[in-house]
């Protein structure tokens, strides 16, 4: 018989973190790996080498916006769910092309959260009803841009004003590396070769957006 799920909470609220670990606790299937506060926390607990099978993250970090974590959890073999307070498509459609595997919002029941934990280490996804009803008919606009992070967005934005890496760097106070790293996963989510094609596409977008 496999052993309970485990599961990292993230969130800067103590008390939202504690219910929420709290609930988790008194089940018999689940039991909490680890109770978080932020995104630098969370990232020296993987770097340590700790796994889990599901990470519950606060949509809303003091450190560092999580939704450019999430390719980082994953890549570690753990699933994702978003611990929110919004649930517009706009937000819910980032999360859903930043790669994660469940969406819940704070003011959800308790059973919820652990139905929603369950479903995705099932393989399943886990969103609002009413945002799978408005994926299922079309309802959510999709761009060619939709499937980049906000921070891949951001770098975007400078590679479209012919920035380097270097100045776009300092603006976003990211080592140029990283800059370089982000740049890669545009061009490969986008399908292009260099950032003049970068830059080309997100011209087109602004035009066709207006």
């Amino acid at each position: 018989m496999a052993g309970p799920l485990n599961v990292v909470v993230v969130d800067d609220h103590p008390l939202l973190r504690m219910g929420v670990a709290n609930s988790i606790d008194q089940t018999d299937d689940m039991k909490v790996a680890a109770q978080l506060a932020d995104g630098t926390s969370l990232k020296e607990w993987m770097d340590a080498g700790n796994r889990a099978d599901v990470v519950l993250l606060d949509r809303s970090l003091p450190d560092m916006d999580s939704l450019d974590m999430v390719s980082e959890i994953r890549d570690n073999g753990m699933k994702v769910i978003m611990l929110t307070i919004a649930d517009t498509e706009e937000e819910i459609s980032e999360a859903i092309t930043a790669g994660v595997d469940g969406y819940v919002i704070k003011s959800s029941e308790p059973d919820h959260v652990l139905s929603a934990i369950r479903n995705v280490c099932a393989g399943q996804s886990s969103f609002p009803l009413n945002i799978m009803q408005s994926m299922a008919r079309g309802d959510m606009a999709h761009h060619a841009l939709d499937v980049l992070t906000p921070r891949e967005m951001e770098i975007v934005e400078f590679v479209k004003q012919g920035l380097s890496n270097k100045i776009i760097a300092y603006n976003l106070k990211l080592s140029e590396n990283t800059v370089r790293n982000h740049l890669r996963n545009i061009m490969e989510k986008l399908g292009l070769r260099n950032r003049v094609q970068v830059a080309t596409l997100a011209l087109k977008e602004d035009r066709r957006r207006r």
